[in-house]
């Protein structure tokens, strides 16, 4: 563990000199991930300090309980022997989970994709429920969201809704909600009172950054139309909305949430990327899934991977097998235990094939 750590203060020491060179501030693709590298680094190197302090008063404790002349010091060298003997082995699980090689995506921010499935406008209406839950869960973590696009349900909800995220590791903490979340309750459209199962499909996608993927704007087709969507009466009158189409893939973008045309050109532009992007990065994960035999980092859209249950009160992910019969809680924003328990399933996994490097 030591000898791990003293590599990653050899590294931490050449990446806080290279941060202030002027031909590394220029190059800002390379500044970026310094800077990242910095801030990962720099809470390794803090967190290592303090083992490094808790292993020397162990060692000062045993030494002084050794020698016994002094019965005060020996009083004082079991409270700080007991002390280092808590905290240390607490301390070497937590700096091993930090020495996991980081996923580079995890600091970005999002575009989070909403669609209503299999269900008609019950689907629509789980779709919306899930939008408040993850805006709900975003406004709690002190991140901030941005409304992009939206088709509305004819009975309430989204038949799909688009929106970005930006904080600190958003993708991060989000990226194992994508996949296919399923409800099972009794639809406000039912008369008999019967239990139907609908579904809705949620992404989360990295945004991407200029200098990930450079768009040929020759190979984009751009419309411009009326916007229907939030925004009072006047957006039904310019022609304001925007719809990117890049040629070569079919991907479509658009954006209506802006008066300016400029601005929501832009905002399409960013999910236009974002999308192709997220082409490359699913063709990772899929391989790297195959690779680890893992269902939690798939990036399979189309895996079920969980389920809320109205009648039980319960909800339960598939991928981990874990059910929690806090339904409400859960549906209004308060995911954080779902999370906690998908991201300590993939960190165990990566503890696993990365053994030897402790």
């Amino acid at each position: 563990m030591l000898e791990k750590l003293q590599i990653i203060q050899q590294r931490f020491d050449e990446v806080s000199d290279l941060i202030i060179q002027p031909d590394i501030i220029a190059d800002q693709k390379r500044y970026v991930q310094l800077n990242k590298e910095y801030k990962d680094l720099n809470k390794l190197v803090e967190r290592g300090e303090t083992y490094k302090t808790l292993l020397a008063n162990q060692q000062e404790a045993e030494e002084i309980l050794k020698d016994g002349s002094d019965p005060e010091m020996v009083e004082m060298a079991k409270m700080q022997l007991d002390e280092a003997k808590t905290e240390l082995p607490k301390l070497e699980e937590e700096i091993k989970y930090l020495l996991i090689p980081k996923d580079p995506e995890d600091g970005k921010n999002v575009v989070i994709e909403i669609r209503a499935g299999t269900g008609g406008d019950e689907a629509s209406i789980f779709a919306g429920d899930l939008y408040r839950m993850y805006s709900k869960y975003c406004q709690d973590q002190g991140w901030n969201t941005h409304f992009v696009d939206a088709n509305e349900g004819t009975s309430g909800g989204y038949k799909e809704i688009i929106f970005e995220v930006s904080g600190e590791e958003v993708y991060g903490t989000l990226k194992f909600e994508s996949g296919v979340h399923r409800v099972q309750r009794v639809p406000q459209t039912e008369t008999q009172g019967r239990v139907h199962t609908s579904a809705a499909t949620v992404m989360v996608l990295p945004e991407a950054e200029e200098f990930d993927v450079e768009v040929d704007m020759n190979e984009v087709r751009i419309d411009y139309f009326c916007s229907s969507g939030p925004g009072g009466q006047s957006v039904n009158t310019t022609y304001s909305a925007v719809r990117l189409t890049h040629e070569p893939t079919g991907i479509v973008a658009q954006c209506q949430d802006q008066k300016s045309q400029h601005k929501n050109k832009e905002k399409a532009l960013k999910v236009l990327r974002t999308r192709l992007y997220e082409m490359e990065l699913s063709k990772k994960q899929q391989a790297d899934a195959e690779k680890r035999n893992s269902l939690v980092s798939s990036g399979d859209r189309s895996a079920k991977i969980r389920t809320y249950n109205y009648p039980q009160g319960r909800v339960t992910d598939h991928r981990i097998g874990l059910t929690l019969y806090d339904l409400q809680n859960i549906i209004n924003g308060d995911i954080q235990k779902l999370i906690d328990e998908l991201q300590l399933y993939q960190n165990t996994e990566k503890l696993k094939e990365s053994g030897d490097l402790l």
